[in-house]
């Protein structure tokens, strides 16, 4: 259980800070050693995922339009046994009037014939088209795939190498974490978050907080080494801690992690 706020030190306070610290750019660092590929995955699957469903949706049109083809033909033989029935019926007829009106069903039977078979041609020329859009598409899906197979080996190595390590240190962060108060972990994440390195709290070197190209005051410098009160650095925004003691918890945290 962690203690109350009153009962500890800002000296503790501060320690405990930078412990934590230690424990998570330990871990930061390991999650640098696998770079770019996460995303590199994710942008994979996510580039799959769009691909497969323009295939999907190509495969459904080529399925639509060769209904279509199927359509026409019944449409085309329909009208081929209508021109069959009326020429027999020809046969038969009493007058010009009949044969005359017989004839032009024959020709308006013609006409759809020839309608279904020029759609059936612009069918055709399509799906040939969506085709070998498609094969195209398919070829890609199955290159990226063959690629993604390889980054996720690739970054699977990287993680299980570090699993074990990241796990405990994980632990390891829990657990000191709870040796913080509230308020103060919230600002720790707070400012950790809007870090560009992760860091939160920094030491001094050569009058500078590490990492920075401004001095601290000597007055200021003095009141770090005290550890009497939270000082925040006003150009970083990071919690500032004396060398001395970034030193001895440097030292100490070597029997809890390897850094």
């Amino acid at each position: 259980m962690a203690k109350i706020n009153n009962e500890i030190s800002v000296e503790e306070k501060l320690r405990a800070l930078y412990d934590l610290q230690i424990i998570d750019s330990r871990l930061d660092d390991i999650r640098n050693t696998r770079g770019e590929l996460p995303i590199e995955v994710e942008d994979l699957e996510i580039e799959i995922e769009g691909l497969e469903k323009r295939s999907e949706k190509f495969s459904a049109e080529i399925k639509e339009q060769n209904d279509e083809i199927n359509t026409k033909n019944e449409v085309i033989n329909h009208a081929k046994n209508l021109i069959d029935k009326y020429k027999a019926q020809q046969d038969n007829v009493r007058n010009n009037k009949e044969f005359e009106a017989l004839d032009k069903e024959i020709e308006f039977q013609e006409l759809e014939i020839q309608l279904a078979e020029k759609r059936i041609k612009e069918f055709d020329a399509n799906i040939s088209f969506k085709k070998e859009t498609l094969d195209e598409l398919n070829k890609k899906i199955e290159d990226l795939k063959n690629h993604l197979k390889f980054k996720k080996e690739e970054l699977n190595d990287l993680v299980t190498e570090t699993q074990k390590e990241e796990e405990y240190l994980l632990e390891k962060s829990k657990e000191f974490s709870a040796k913080i108060d509230e308020r103060l972990l919230a600002s720790y994440n707070r400012i950790r978050t809007s870090s560009k390195t992760g860091h939160a709290i920094v030491g001094l070197e050569r009058g500078a907080p590490k990492g920075s190209f401004f001095t601290i005051p000597p007055q200021k410098q003095m009141e770090i080494a005290q550890r009497k009160k939270i000082i925040i650095d006003e150009h970083s925004g990071k919690i500032l801690v004396d060398e001395e003691l970034v030193n001895e918890e440097n030292e100490k945290m070597k029997d809890i992690i390897q850094f």
